[in-house]
């Protein structure tokens, strides 16, 4: 593969700057930014993407699945599986590469860009699982980790809110399934706790009329408590 220019390392080490990584090889960056295209016109051997782009989906969905599983601790699998697939969707993979000007950087094939390749949700998408395979390969798992943490930061946030709205939700309607019949009470209590403090775990339990309905386990009481009610509420309309 044909050494960087002068040009092309120092647009990749400022590019690097800005994602809060010092790659210890730039030449594995600089594939990550390179498409099929570029590498087939090249007049010597030149490496594209599609191999870390192959090694920075598993390392997406590994690092997304871990962080989700610590997260979301009273979630069964299924749900767990949906929240991930909201996260990591093509739709959202190139907008957050957009985001990041990878396609200002994509080295491609004259006829590729010439098709606006440089936007291409695809070419957004492969470079963003490129880049992090380069980042895994260069850095190991913890820094890869850490970068898909970081970046997607936002979309993390709005499936906990999404996560917290549905579980209120059950609340809420608990409440209104119990008041239906008159001199129904509910009342939440602690259960305990587990778990180092940066990584707590609650348990609280919901009881109707004194009678314990329903447990649920969460990053927080309010959590706790809204899974607690969830489960009191698929019991008492379990036909």
């Amino acid at each position: 593969m044909a050494s960087l220019t002068e040009n092309r390392r120092q647009e990749l080490k400022a590019l690097a700057q800005e994602l809060g990584i010092e790659f210890h090889d730039l030449e594995i960056f600089n594939q990550a930014l390179t498409h099929t295209s570029y590498a087939n016109e090249a007049k010597m051997p030149t490496k594209h993407n599609e191999r870390l782009e192959f090694l920075g989906d598993a390392v997406l969905e590994l690092a997304t699945s871990t962080y989700l599983y610590q997260q979301f601790p009273e979630l069964p699998e299924g749900e767990l599986t949906k929240i991930r697939a909201s996260i990591v969707r093509s739709e959202t993979l190139a907008r957050l590469a957009q985001g990041l000007d990878f396609g200002e950087h994509l080295l491609l094939g004259h006829g590729e860009r010439l098709c606006g390749g440089q936007g291409r949700r695809t070419n957004l998408e492969d470079a963003f699982e490129a880049v992090i395979g380069a980042v895994y390969v260069d850095q190991g798992w913890e820094k890869a980790r850490d970068y898909v943490l970081r970046e997607l930061a936002g979309e993390f946030a709005q499936a906990e809110a999404l996560h917290d709205a549905i579980l209120m939700d059950y609340k809420t309607t608990l409440q209104e399934l119990v008041h239906k019949k008159p001199n129904q009470e509910i009342e939440y209590q602690e259960a305990g706790a587990s778990g180092p403090d940066h990584a707590k775990v609650f348990t609280s339990r919901v009881l109707i009329n004194g009678r314990a309905m329903g447990e649920g386990s969460g990053r927080s009481k309010k959590a706790a408590e809204q899974q607690a009610a969830r489960q009191a509420w698929e019991k008492l309309t379990k036909k």
